[in-house]
């Protein structure tokens, strides 16, 4: 079954890691989380259990399209009242929920980063008899 692996992140988590804040990161951090995530990401390619993974830019990139008044209105990101966006996501296909949750667990471990606060699995449905 697929599961989709989220992180999350802030736009001063991406300020900080582009090195645009006060507390920007060093090019050792930035060495350190690359390495982390381009070995993670290996390990599931060997295993055959990676289907898809992207990061996504900062918030500040992002347009969000809402229905006010029965109009679409679209508004420019990032958001104050949003501390959280996605910062990337991974698609896995794996043998079970625990094993998508064991994969997750070890991202917890990125050095650097509060990536490992929270991050969610959810399985993907391949039918609407799937959404339960």
């Amino acid at each position: 079954m697929k599961y989709l692996i989220l992180t999350y992140g802030s736009q001063r988590d991406f300020d900080d890691l582009a090195g645009r804040s006060a507390t920007p990161w060093s090019q050792e951090d930035v060495a350190a989380l690359h390495q982390f995530m381009t070995e993670f990401t290996k390990d599931l390619e060997e295993t055959g259990e990676l289907v898809e993974t992207r990061g996504l830019p900062a918030p500040v990139h992002t347009r969000r399209v809402q229905l006010v008044d029965g109009a679409p209105v679209v508004t420019d990101g990032p958001y104050a009242e949003t501390q959280e966006v996605m910062a990337g996501f991974w698609v896995v296909d794996c043998a079970s929920y625990d094993r998508a949750t064991e994969l997750a667990a070890k991202l917890t471990r990125c050095p650097g980063t509060r990536l490992g606060e929270y991050i969610d699995v959810r399985p993907i449905v391949d039918s609407i008899d799937d959404l339960g």
